[in-house]
């Protein structure tokens, strides 16, 4: 491995991410950076002025180090759904970025162990750069181990495993998460809950897939603050649009007149709140995750009380990020924890979400701000102004 080039090493230095050079062990109990601070700290560290640097950029040439092998593989629990569609484009912008290939996709559409395992193994079988995955279960712990033994770096996005009353319980012995704190944004719903329904009361909330390690620990966060005085059930929608609605639809009208408020704990189960509310004439507190189009015009309409995001495009971005500077200096850089956000959204602060962007998957279109006069890393077909 050549030497780590000097930007690269200077916006390392800038994310205090130095560690054991040999780092292939659990980091429970680590704390979490920033992933917005991350992104900007290693953006700005490589994009200060150097005659050398600038001279590069300028021919239109990649400005960061090639690092042989850089074929990246994303497995996925929910392949299809469009609440990953700004992680893809988190990754197509990094490797952009970066001058890196396009990352292979795929995974299961239905939380399917056998499909995550296999998609793992086709990526150790074609000998990847590094692979990125969710880990909702203990089904990934024998293929994550199996590719870092085989010196293919891993690192986990949106799901880390899954939480027992608060503890992280980490089934693979991957380098790094990249993803919301999932127990504690379900405590945050807890607390909204508790706003919207003073007192306790029956109230529902929906998952798609219950027990599964990227949703389950919201619901348990969310229970664990509500206390005695609140009656919950937990009923699961699963993973189908259709189904989702017309479960949902069923739970209210089944229970209306007696339920307090309606909740849901992932993306798919929030977006159809609005329409089941809607649709079964019920007027009741209602809140979830995510940022799909629906959520966003409910709570605009007032219809969705809150929306906890969770920043899907950082989810795609960072990983990529963190492979590509791990293998460029064998190993030396290994990738911190990384807290993806908590960002609580409400009718009154929405709108800087229904922008239509790349970085909410509503867009194409590539999104970049513009720089002064003379900077690097000019837009394609852009001149500096």
């Amino acid at each position: 491995m050549g030497k780590v080039h000097p930007k690269v090493d200077e916006a390392i230095e800038t994310l205090n991410m130095r560690d054991n050079p040999t780092r292939r062990r659990l980091l429970a109990g680590t704390g979490l950076v920033s992933a917005a601070g991350a992104a900007s700290a290693l953006l700005a560290a490589c994009s200060s002025s150097s005659s050398t640097h600038a001279a590069v950029a300028t021919n239109g040439s990649n400005p960061f180090p090639a690092v042989p092998n850089q074929k990246y593989y994303f497995n996925n629990h929910a392949d299809t759904n469009e609440f990953f569609t700004p992680t893809k484009y988190g990754y197509s912008d990094a490797v952009a970025l970066l001058g890196l290939p396009a990352p292979t996709w795929g995974g299961s559409a239905t939380s399917a162990d056998s499909e995550m395992v296999s998609f793992m193994n086709t990526a150790i079988s074609a000998k990847a750069g590094g692979i990125a995955t969710s880990v909702i279960d203990s089904s990934m712990a024998t293929p994550v181990k199996n590719a870092m033994d085989a010196g293919i770096p891993v690192v986990t996005y949106n799901a880390d495993g899954i939480y027992t009353h608060g503890v992280p319980q980490i089934y693979t012995n991957r380098l790094a998460y990249v993803g919301q704190a999932l127990y504690l944004s379900g405590q945050a719903m807890g607390e909204q809950i508790k706003t919207l329904v003073p007192g306790g009361g029956e109230i529902v909330i929906f998952i798609a897939t219950p027990g599964t390690g990227n949703i389950q620990p919201r619901y348990d966060g969310a229970v664990s603050v509500l206390g005695s005085s609140y009656h919950v059930s937990e009923v699961a929608t699963s993973t189908v649009d259709g189904t989702e609605l017309s479960t949902e639809k069923s739970y209210l009208l089944g229970h209306k007149g007696t339920l307090k408020g309606a909740f849901a704990v992932d993306s798919g189960s929030t977006a159809n709140l609005t329409a089941a509310l809607k649709g079964t004439g019920t007027s009741i507190p209602a809140g979830g995750f995510d940022t799909d189009p629906r959520t966003l015009s409910g709570l605009q309409a007032g219809t969705i009380k809150f929306s906890i995001f969770q920043d899907p495009y950082q989810q795609g971005f960072l990983p990529t990020l963190y492979l590509y500077l791990y293998n460029l200096s064998g190993g030396q850089l290994a990738p911190p924890d990384t807290d993806t956000g908590l960002t609580v959204l409400t009718p009154s602060n929405v709108a800087t979400m229904q922008k239509n962007s790349r970085f909410q998957g509503g867009s194409s279109a590539q999104m970049y701000i513009p720089r002064p006069s003379g900077a690097i890393n000019q837009p394609v077909g852009t001149t500096s102004t």
